[in-house]
């Protein structure tokens, strides 16, 4: 896709996190609306997606920033959003 399209597509993170308490990642996440749309894809190993919306990117980070010191989160990665990937298209 090319790079000025790729603008209008949100950021792109994947995380890892303490199985037993994801609970606590959809709670917060619920409780941030419209910060990022977040997707178990892999449930077995406590593996997230986000969508995040440029605008929303700082306020994410604090989010995450929050459930790291919880020890929810072990590892959050920034990616290309997988969307603009040809095999996804």
């Amino acid at each position: 896709m090319l790079d000025n399209e790729s603008k209008h597509y949100s950021l792109y993170y994947v995380g890892k996190f303490e199985r037993k308490r994801c609970w606590l990642l959809s709670s917060v996440m619920r409780g941030t609306e419209h910060v990022a749309f977040d997707r178990s894809i892999d449930k077995k190993n406590g593996i997230f997606e986000f969508f995040v919306p440029k605008d929303t990117e700082l306020i994410f980070l604090q989010v995450m920033d929050y459930l790291k010191q919880e020890g929810v989160l072990y590892s959050l990665e920034k990616k290309e959003n997988r969307l603009l990937s040809e095999s996804s298209l």
